[in-house]
């Protein structure tokens, strides 16, 4: 077994060793509403846009089909 790395166990993350990984927040695609650039924000982020400093942002709309149940 000299030199001879263990084969990873399955079902245990696949070898890869995850100590020392952050996880991150998903990053949301913003509108600035001065100057148009889409920014991604997290959810630490500060609301403000990265090109022109305007801090009132839109949220962009989904692309996937929502429909909604009248009562």
């Amino acid at each position: 077994m000299d030199g001879m790395t263990p084969a990873p166990t399955p079902g245990l993350g696949g070898g890869q060793d995850i100590s020392g990984a952050q996880i991150k927040d998903p990053e949301i695609k913003y509108i600035c509403g001065d100057c148009g650039i889409v920014n991604y924000l997290a959810a630490r982020d500060p609301i403000r846009c990265r090109a022109c400093g305007y801090r009132i942002m839109y949220k962009a709309r989904t692309k996937r089909l929502i429909q909604f149940e009248a009562r």
